[in-house]
């Protein structure tokens, strides 16, 4: 049994969810900003996540799952995971963003797990809160390195984009940055040209 791992925002997904959350409810430049230095490990991801959430408090939970689950896919997302799969792969996602994209897009491209953050909703709106066990700037490497333990896996692919992807990069056989800053860039074995998940394919 193989393992690959993947990234979700700016990976498999062409975007960040949260930044899509916060432009719909009009406080995107601030999330943006504050995603920018944290993807660029320019600030600590655990508390720019606290921060990001609370700007989304009050938005109303139905439009913010429906932009979760409406998020444009890179091309050849689909292609990536089903010829993973032919190749004996076991395909997880590990995101920092939420369950409500992850869990959709889960069930969309057929991938084997996803782990992800939840928003918390009361009376139908954000509470500005989020918790679940991808918090941290170290938190993929250590689900990661957990699933690594469980299954046991002959060889691991890790892809990412951003600076809390590293940590995975280095529990991985290959890793590949894709649509990638410059320090994640610096950490992989392999940088995509293109951004077509199925040069992934042509790597291994």
């Amino acid at each position: 049994m193989k393992l690959a791992v993947f990234d979700f925002d700016s990976t498999l997904v062409n975007a960040e969810t949260i930044e899509e959350l916060a432009k719909a409810y009009g406080v995107g430049q601030e999330v943006t900003n504050a995603t920018d230095l944290a993807m660029a490990g320019k600030a600590d991801f655990y508390t720019s996540l606290l921060k990001r959430a609370n700007l989304l408090k009050g938005m109303d939970a139905h439009k913010a799952q429906e932009i979760c689950q409406n998020l444009p896919l890179h091309s050849g997302a689909l292609e990536v995971v089903q010829g993973l799969h032919s190749l004996g792969y076991k395909v997880v996602c590990l995101s920092g963003g939420f369950k409500w994209a992850t869990g959709h897009f889960k069930e969309k491209l057929g991938l084997d797990a996803d782990f992800s953050n939840t928003l918390h909703v009361n009376g139908g709106v954000l509470t500005g809160q989020v918790s679940g066990p991808l918090m941290r700037g170290d938190s993929k490497a250590e689900i990661l390195a957990s699933l690594q333990s469980l299954l046991k896996p002959e060889h691991t692919l890790a892809v990412g984009d951003g600076a809390n992807d590293i940590g995975m990069f280095k529990l991985a056989d290959l890793s590949v940055a894709f649509n990638a800053k410059e320090i994640t860039k610096q950490a992989a074995t392999f940088i995509a040209q293109s951004l077509d998940l199925r040069e992934i394919l042509e790597c291994l």
